[in-house]
């Protein structure tokens, strides 16, 4: 699951860090969270062209997922910011990175369309196996949107994010209460 926020472009994002940086730990514990990526693009920073908060969340069960969207946390950043439009994708694949036990710095987002007559499954096993799995990957997930048919690759990075990736973030906190349960797990909601 996603949600964007995108920001003015002279927004201070320092009131976003300041805001994950008090607020952040408040799910490090939540029950049916696989993970939430705390991520931020800074205009004109990794060819970045909006400022913008964009945390990403792995959940265990889709009931955990729409838990969150019906609870005061959610309620709290839409009545700040605006409820904003949230992206849900069924998972397919979790894989976890040589660095997974170091915090991300970075994560990559790539989306990609599926040809009229593609094999979903196929199209997300090549998706999964064209990421390059160095030792700076922290994790990798796929997922499917089969409204859109169109396939997520989200990854999380100890270090730089390759530039070749789609969309890049800077991450800056990482909530992980089920990530070890959800990676030994058949794939589930993202």
């Amino acid at each position: 699951m996603q949600y964007e926020i995108t920001l003015p472009a002279d927004y201070d994002m320092q009131i976003i860090r300041r805001r994950v940086a008090t607020k952040g730990h408040l799910l490090d514990k939540l029950p049916g969270l696989g993970l939430k990526a705390y991520l931020i693009r800074e205009r004109g920073q990794e060819g970045s062209p909006v400022n913008q908060y964009a945390p990403f969340y792995l959940w265990r069960t889709a009931e955990a997922m729409a838990g969150f969207l019906q609870g005061p946390g959610f309620a709290g950043l839409s009545a700040d910011f605006g409820r904003p439009p949230v992206r849900h994708w069924a998972g397919t694949a979790l894989r976890p990175g040589p660095a997974r036990e170091l915090p991300p710095r970075t994560a990559t987002r790539h989306i990609e369309r599926l040809a009229e007559g593609a094999d979903p499954a196929e199209a997300a096993a090549r998706l999964l196996a064209d990421l390059p799995a160095g030792p700076g990957l922290h994790s990798v997930a796929v997922a499917l949107d089969p409204y859109r048919w169109e396939l997520l690759r989200f990854a999380l990075w100890e270090r730089d994010a390759p530039a070749d990736e789609q969309t890049r973030y800077q991450v800056l906190h990482l909530s992980a209460p089920e990530f070890a349960t959800l990676a030994a797990a058949p794939a589930g909601a993202a």
